[in-house]
């Protein structure tokens, strides 16, 4: 069995942690999470050529959050409606206050 490269991200997605001992494949739903919150076209890119997009799908489809504007680019990638995401069905259960 080959095993596949790993994927290439920009290291301002994964300030937080350990990026040089991340275990990519261990971690996947965190890693594509962090990708679709915080990472570029090229960044999304790598991440579905490394997961495959039913990997991919599965983990944004259960994200418990990713920011308003991302959950509209993770729907155009993965090609679902905003009602399957978990992260916009909590989001509607708690709305913000309204900003006067």
């Amino acid at each position: 069995m080959m095993l596949k490269p790993k994927p290439i991200f920009a290291k301002r997605i994964f300030w937080d942690v350990n990026f040089e001992q991340m275990d990519y494949d261990a971690k996947a739903n965190f890693v594509i999470e962090r990708v679709f919150e915080r990472g570029d076209v090229e960044d999304i890119r790598q991440c579905r050529r490394y997961y495959g997009d039913e990997k991919v799908t599965e983990a944004l489809l259960k994200a418990k959050y990713l920011p308003e504007h991302r959950i509209h680019l993770a729907s155009a990638v993965i090609g679902k409606p905003l009602n399957e995401f978990r992260c916009y069905i909590l989001r509607q259960l708690n709305p913000e206050l309204f900003p006067y």
